[in-house]
């Protein structure tokens, strides 16, 4: 199944200016910021990252649950059914939660390999 294509252009619609930090990831799709994920889309949930005490807390919530594709939940994870993120102010409040834990954290240089790294790699 693949990711909810309309929650994409919801969030590119309120957030343009991290549009072109999108990675396909998960099978869906993450949003980096400073290059941390800060949330993203994985089938038609909503994945937001936060800290794991702040993630807890959210669990409680209606629609919400643990970001678990392996059978060992992601700490600081939480999926976002439709019904929590179903409005606009209420999408916002939940990027903003994933943008406000990417900005707390060390900014991440691109990894990027050498021109020797890349003709080896093609050599082989």
């Amino acid at each position: 199944m693949p990711y909810n294509f309309v929650l994409e252009e919801l969030i590119d619609e309120l957030l343009p200016e991290i549009t072109p930090g999108k990675i396909k990831m998960f099978g869906g799709i993450c949003y980096l910021i400073n290059g941390n994920m800060g949330f993203g889309i994985w089938k038609d949930y909503l994945i937001v990252r936060m800290a794991p005490a702040l993630a807890k807390d959210k669990l409680e919530d209606e629609f919400v649950g643990e970001f678990d594709l392996t059978g060992k939940p992601m700490k600081g994870w939480v999926m976002v059914e439709e019904g929590a993120w179903g409005n606009r102010d209420d999408l916002a409040r939940w990027l903003d939660i994933g943008r406000s834990f990417a900005l707390s954290l060390p900014k991440k240089q691109p990894k990027r390999k050498s021109l020797e790294e890349i003709y080896y790699r093609t050599r082989r």
